[in-house]
């Protein structure tokens, strides 16, 4: 993940730093981030 580019976050595996780069509004993102939070209380 990267920070510093408004508005989208660039997930890249940090396997392959050179590789391809998916890239996420940044709504989504927080929204994504949320859900995994919420699961690992559950």
């Amino acid at each position: 993940m990267a920070d510093g580019i408004p508005g989208v976050v660039p997930v890249r595996d940090s396997k392959a730093p050179h590789g391809p780069a998916l890239t996420f509004a940044t709504a989504s993102w927080t929204a994504f981030i949320g859900e995994l939070k919420a699961a690992d209380r559950a």
